[in-house]
């Protein structure tokens, strides 16, 4: 168990050293024997609960020597008022021990279940190549602190005849449920990019079969899940994007030092809506300049919020610290803005994608041969 839990402000840990100097401190000035002990109890708990077994013996023990002092100093050490307060003080610390056992045993179990969760996790979600052709690659899921169950983010990266293709997503719930839909919308994604030229099939072909595995699910899921999804498409020449969104968050384009969300009027309904009977939207066309990345991520970012419930805005926070050298780099900035912004554990998990479309090096030619992203 970590010495103080990050769920909880720093300052909160000096809270059981507190209790014990103010109980004893109560204990030595009030007018009747010991009105301070229900904090020294409190103090002996609230360190098993936070601090770590080194730490919650060590408030025990400072518990123990301060009461015995007392009885020493109020002439009770040697009969039985004293102890009976001894014997009390030491069970109170005691409990303090048991709590925090208990409470390390749970976090083994914890860890245990979210090192399976990952596992699985890393099985259904590979990571994306590196590079394809000009375009370095970079991803990054993070689970949500708060929970060690599976969660339901999805990004792949493919090659097709068509160039480069990208997509994230957003699966309605978590656990066992949300990977099974994970795994159909990536083996969809995969199959349809190889084949179908138009995104818009891309996206029906994906619905039609998230909607097949439905049947097989409880009424519920049919009428309640759906999935938001961003598609991309470099086009042939990297040197411009086409995206169709499916009622996902607006990916980011980052150049030099400047963030800015690629906005669409009519975002579209999510993957598994169709019965509602709109029409899909049609992809939008933007420029993709050398140097330049691409940000794509889910609502774990733009939901992250502050101490002030402010919800945390990419192209507000990450202007002005570009230009990022690559990918991966954007990404590690992102994370560590998000955790500074949030200031401890996130409600949702938190799915990044960046591609960056690099400068091309005059001196050697584009590797990836033919149907890459030069």
């Amino acid at each position: 168990m970590p010495s103080f839990s990050p769920r909880w402000p720093r300052y909160v840990q000096f809270a059981p050293s507190v209790l014990v100097a103010g109980g004893l401190i109560w204990d030595a000035f009030s007018p009747a024997d010991y009105w301070g002990d229900p904090m020294l109890t409190a103090a002996s708990v609230t360190a098993g609960a936070l601090l770590s077994l080194r730490h919650t013996l060590a408030i025990g023990a400072a518990i123990v020597v301060g009461v015995f002092a007392l009885t020493v100093k109020d002439g009770t050490a040697d009969n039985l008022e004293g102890h009976l307060e001894l014997v009390n003080t030491l069970f109170a610390a005691l409990m303090g021990v048991g709590v925090n056992r208990v409470i390390a045993r749970y976090g083994r179990h914890l860890d245990v279940v979210r090192s399976v969760a990952e596992a699985a996790q890393r099985a259904v979600l590979p990571a994306p190549p590196e590079r394809i052709g000009r375009l370095a690659i970079a991803a990054r899921y993070q689970a949500a602190q708060s929970e060690a169950r599976i969660g339901g983010d999805a990004y792949a990266v493919q090659r097709t005849p068509f160039g480069v293709r990208l997509m994230i997503a957003d699966v309605r719930g978590k656990g066992l449920g949300a990977v099974s839909a994970v795994s159909v919308l990536l083996g969809a994604f995969r199959e349809a990019a190889e084949q179908e030229l138009d995104l818009r099939a891309l996206a029906d072909r994906m619905e039609h079969a998230l909607l097949r595995e439905s049947e097989h699910t409880s009424e519920e899921n049919r009428l309640e899940g759906f999935i938001t999804a961003l598609i991309c498409e470099v086009l042939p020449g990297a040197a411009g994007l086409r995206l169709l969104n499916c009622g996902h968050p607006a990916p980011y384009l980052c150049h030099d030092d400047e963030v800015r969300a690629l906005e669409v009027d009519d975002p579209g309904l999510p993957l598994g809506m169709g019965a509602l009977g709109a029409a899909r939207t049609g992809p939008t066309d933007w420029p993709f300049p050398a140097g330049s990345t691409l940000l794509l991520i889910t609502d774990g970012v733009t939901e992250a919020r502050d101490h002030a419930g402010t919800f945390y805005d990419p192209a507000t926070q990450l202007t002005d610290h570009g230009p990022f050298r690559g990918p991966r780099e954007l990404i590690d900035r992102l994370a560590a803005d998000v955790e500074h912004w949030t200031g401890g554990p996130r409600d949702d998990d938190m799915a990044v994608l960046a591609i960056t479309r690099q400068v091309p090096d005059r001196g050697r030619p584009a590797p990836g041969g033919s149907g890459t992203a030069h």
